[in-house]
């Protein structure tokens, strides 16, 4: 089931705010806002900790959602934007997700 949910206008998309999510989440569910919001914490502590158990390396597939992985970039030399000087951009990793195929398809991608 996808929420049907208001969503704030950004300029790089959509920000929703987790008030609204857990409204949502009573409204569907036919229950309260505290227990929206303990089902919300919920989901999130345990994607949170699903993460952390591949924080190396490794992936975490929630169905319906998507998956996630953790992805490293190696160092690499680039330009400061402002004076063009080279410049050195240490290795960092990075969080990825993949969305399930419904949330492609309700998306349209």
């Amino acid at each position: 089931m996808l929420l049907d949910v208001v969503c704030l206008t950004h300029t790089k998309g959509y920000i929703m705010k987790q008030s609204e999510l857990i409204e949502q989440v009573a409204k569907k569910g036919r229950t309260t806002k505290a227990e929206a919001r303990r089902m919300v914490d919920l989901v999130m502590g345990e994607l949170e900790s699903g993460v952390k158990e591949v924080r190396g390396n490794g992936s975490v597939t929630i169905p319906r959602i998507g998956t996630f992985r953790i992805t490293s970039r190696s160092a690499r030399m680039g330009r400061n934007p402002r004076t063009g000087e080279p410049m050195r951009i240490k290795a960092s990793k990075s969080l990825r997700m993949r969305p399930a195929a419904n949330l492609r398809k309700a998306a349209g991608c």
